[in-house]
């Protein structure tokens, strides 16, 4: 598993060591050791079953862990239930609400159940955290009327009704429309720039990579990968991508040179004809390749050695395509 590297004397904000969670003889969640430093934006990757959602619900206390322990802002879970979650704001599996109720309405509802609210300022908190999320203009209308995206930002502004040192939010950008992407992808910035640390569950990879500075990857309910993106990245093999019309030679060539040769992908994924990609590069000079290719005759129309993306990152992991519409 690619290991972490959190910033020198940052600490973590989430921390699990051996954590398990069984249902019957499944292990839904499988000896995970997660470190979510200070201050990050961590997203959190994996398909549909991977154990994502039974993560958060053990972090937050919501569910038991077979094994293995938890700390969430440096005190034991679920021992310091009652000390940690007034820090923790959270929206998991969806936001829920009274339909009856307008939006300022359930947020009233919502804080005044909450006995480390101050009931002084509830009413300016509320509008402020509407605002937040731009439902200034619908807080008097009733809930039942809202759409899906309209719930999902009544569920982050009922997250942000007291400051809060971790944020953890489970599909927070599921319903919204572009514009409303874009407004919690600078909500969560400005979150994490003022200190809080934001824990987010994701099946958007574009936005994981916009938003988020750490990333876990899971797979089949173990954690399989984490850590800075650009280390992420960097964990993924290297590989040149050769444009030419002569591919059945340029593979050979390759292959010759100790490369893995495969067909290369134009922008809509499917194969492109004039393309080979060559993995396992070994610390191989660009410059020897280019220099065998061309002595074998092969026409070179352009070269260029590749990083991976996180998706391909993210497929060499799991094996499995991103849900890029969740």
């Amino acid at each position: 598993m690619t290991a972490l590297s959190p910033e020198a004397g940052a600490g973590l904000a989430i921390e699990t060591h051996g954590l398990a969670k069984r249902f019957r003889h499944r292990a839904a969640v499988d000896g995970m050791d997660l470190a979510v430093p200070y201050g990050a934006v961590f997203g959190f990757l994996g398909p549909n079953g991977s154990g994502k959602t039974t993560t958060i619900r053990m972090l937050l206390g919501l569910a038991g862990a077979s094994q293995g322990s938890i700390r969430v802002l440096g005190r034991d879970m679920p021992g310091d239930l009652a000390t940690v979650l007034p820090r923790v704001g959270a929206l998991v599996e969806g936001p829920g609400f009274y339909p009856f109720l307008t939006g300022t309405g359930n947020l009233v509802r919502l804080d005044s159940a909450d006995r480390h609210a101050s009931a002084s300022t509830r009413r300016k908190r509320v509008a402020e955290a509407l605002d937040r999320v731009g439902l200034t203009h619908a807080a008097g209308k009733k809930v039942r009327a809202y759409s899906l995206g309209m719930k999902q930002r009544l569920g982050l502004a009922n997250a942000l009704l007291r400051p809060r040192e971790l944020l953890v939010l489970d599909e927070p950008t599921n319903g919204l429309d572009p514009q409303g992407t874009r407004e919690v992808r600078s909500l969560v910035r400005s979150l994490a720039a003022g200190g809080t640390t934001v824990f987010v569950s994701s099946h958007l990879l574009t936005e994981v990579e916009q938003m988020c500075t750490h990333a876990g990857v899971m797979r089949g309910g173990r954690l399989v990968a984490q850590g800075r993106l650009d280390e992420l990245r960097a964990a993924g093999q290297p590989h040149v991508v050769v444009k030419t019309p002569d591919a059945d030679r340029a593979a050979g060539v390759l292959a010759r040179l100790g490369l893995v040769p495969g067909p290369g992908h134009g922008a809509g994924g499917g194969q492109d004809a004039g393309a080979v990609v060559g993995t396992g590069l070994n610390g191989m000079e660009p410059e020897r390749i280019v220099a065998a290719l061309v002595e074998d005759g092969v026409r070179v129309r352009g070269f260029a050695v590749e990083t991976p993306s996180l998706e391909e990152r993210y497929v060499s992991l799991t094996g499995e395509g991103f849900d890029v519409v969740g």
